[in-house]
C-alpha cells in the first residue's frame, strides 16, 4: 500500500487521458485535485465509485476541486467508460503504471483465495500547492464523494 501521507508533496506525474491529452501535476497548480485510483473501468465497484463522483460533480466544482480518475486500462477502455457513464472528468490511461507506482497503489491483492498484483483502490486529495491533504484507502464506492467533501 501507499506510503504517502497527508502533508507529503504529491508525486509529479505525466499521463495521457482517454483522448490522448496529457495531464501533469503542475497543470493543477492553484487548484484542489482529487486523484482516484480504481482497478478496472466498467466493473461494478469502479462504476459505482465513478458515478458517485459524477453525481456530486457540481459540489466538487463549487469547492474548487478538479478530479482525475486513474487505472491501467487502455485509452479506448477509458473512453468507453467515460462515454457510457457520462463522466465529466478525465480518466488517465496509465498502462505503464507510471502514475500508479508513483502514488504507491500497485501491489499484492487477493480475490477468492487467489493472489495477484493489482491496483489498491485509493484516493488522494491534493491542495492548491501540490500537498496531499487526505489519503482515503477504505473507499466506499457508493458514497465516495461524502468521504472527500
Amino acid at each position: 500500500m501507499t506510503t504517502l501521507q497527508p502533508g507529503d508533496k504529491a508525486p509529479n506525474f505525466s499521463a495521457k487521458d482517454q483522448d490522448g491529452k496529457n495531464h501533469e501535476l503542475k497543470d493543477y497548480q492553484g487548484k484542489k485535485l482529487v486523484v482516484f485510483f480504481y482497478p478496472k473501468a466498467s466493473t461494478p465497484g469502479c462504476t459505482a465509485e465513478a458515478c458517485n463522483l459524477r453525481d456530486n460533480w457540481k459540489s466538487f466544482q463549487a469547492q474548487g476541486f478538479e478530479i482525475l480518475g486513474v487505472s491501467a486500462d487502455s485509452p479506448k477502455r477509458q473512453q468507453n467508460f467515460k462515454s457510457k457513464y457520462e463522466l465529466p472528468f478525465p480518466l488517465l490511461a496509465d498502462e505503464d503504471k507510471e502514475v500508479i507506482n508513483a502514488f504507491g497503489v500497485w501491489g499484492p491483492k487477493k480475490f477468492m483465495g487467489k493472489g495477484y498484483d493489482g491496483i489498491h483502490r485509493s484516493t488522494f486529495v491534493i491542495d492548491e500547492n501540490g500537498v496531499i491533504i487526505d489519503v482515503i484507502s477504505k473507499v466506499k464506492t457508493k458514497d465516495h464523494a461524502s468521504q472527500i467533501l
